[in-house]
């Protein structure tokens, strides 16, 4: 199996995918947001290519990549960057590039910045609609969302799997915006099945 990395939400904590992976038995690379959440800055973070850039300098051969949120995103630019390095990738209730509040996701700054108020301030800027590019992403791709997300609702994995080529949405009923925490035995399964079917 390839090297599995997991990128967190704007939480930005490491710890996110641990118990999922733990419960689905990947190992991989979990990666902290500097500057965003609770966890520190460092000086050469200062948006969101700059963490793309971080998990680039991990890509020395194929991965994979199991994506929460704002995560998503990274992982998109990722495989956009490096089609060849990124085999498989998992978004679960992502941004990924698209404009969401076109599809009925709410404004989340508020609540974030209340929760986390020394988060760094540029992970509430705009991002540019990556649709038309998401289209050339080949890898096979497992979208997972809740029916019950403000933030990002289905209509926002459903427009994501018109776009990708090689995507399958699996929605979980009752969830919301932290289904890989509410729902973590079905998340891992479901993981676990795509990781091991695409191999």
């Amino acid at each position: 199996m390839s090297k599995v990395l997991f990128l967190p939400g704007a939480s930005g904590s490491a710890s996110f995918w641990k118990p999922v992976a733990d419960r689905a038995g990947v190992e991989g690379v979990f990666f902290a947001w500097p500057g965003l959440g609770d966890e520190p800055a460092r000086p050469d973070i200062n948006g969101i290519d700059d963490l793309v850039a971080l998990v680039a300098d991990e890509i020395v051969e194929p991965v994979d990549i199991v994506a929460q949120s704002m995560g998503g995103l990274i992982a998109i630019m990722l495989a956009l960057a490096l089609p060849g390095m990124v085999k498989r990738l998992v978004l679960a209730v992502t941004s990924g590039g698209v404009p969401v509040a076109d599809l009925g996701g709410c404004d989340w700054g508020p609540d974030y910045f209340a929760a986390y108020p020394h988060a760094a301030k540029w992970i509430s800027d705009p991002v540019g609609d990556l649709s038309i590019q998401i289209q050339s992403i080949e890898a096979p791709t497992l979208l997972l969302w809740g029916d019950a997300d403000p933030i990002s609702p289905v209509a926002v994995g459903k427009w994501l799997a018109a776009l990708l080529p090689n995507a399958r949405l699996w929605v979980f009923p009752g969830g919301d915006h932290d289904l890989a925490r509410t729902h973590v035995d079905a998340v891992a399964a479901e993981i676990k099945r795509h990781l091991a079917a695409t191999s």
